[in-house]
């Protein structure tokens, strides 16, 4: 992916170092009735660039541009994008919480168990059956999380070659 130094729409003293997806997060944030600033920028560039991680590492990418970001602003700004359903929050069996911008569609995700590695599965059944609960269940689904967990194709090669 490649950048460019872009100006924040809005505030024309600050200037953003941002992917290719950046030109269009303004509207989008528009959209949502969102103000558009450097933060949530960097933020949603940094997940774009590097999906499934953790705030902490959404921090340090988001750190290397915007370097007075604290770690708290980060977290405010992901649940900010989250509520707004900009981002995804997905939370792995046994791990911190993980940010997409994959957000407006039925997907899951595969965990490989020895590398820690998370990639994007799309729904095996096409139109969102796991979506669809049992009557008795007595509530209206709007998210249901399928986790793969094995060994990724890399890890496994290892193994072998060992």
């Amino acid at each position: 992916m490649t950048t460019a130094i872009h100006s924040v729409p809005g505030d024309p003293e600050a200037t953003y170092e941002g992917s290719g997806d950046f030109e269009r997060w303004p509207a989008l944030l528009r959209e949502r009735g969102l103000r558009v600033t450097k933060q949530r920028l960097a933020v949603l560039d940094a997940v774009a660039e590097n999906p499934h991680q953790p705030a902490e590492a959404v921090h340090a990418a988001v750190a290397q541009k915007l370097p007075e970001i604290t770690v708290q602003s980060v977290y405010t700004v992901l649940h900010d994008l989250t509520a707004h359903d900009l981002l995804r929050r997905f939370d792995p069996p046994g791990s911190a919480a993980c940010y997409e911008t994959r957000t407006h569609d039925n997907h899951h995700h595969a965990i490989c168990t020895v590398c820690g590695r998370i990639e994007d599965v799309d729904c095996v059944h096409g139109e969102a059956p796991c979506l669809e609960a049992p009557p008795s269940l007595g509530m209206t689904v709007e998210v249901a999380d399928v986790v793969f967990r094995g060994v990724c194709k890399d890890c496994e090669a290892a193994r072998n070659a060992a």
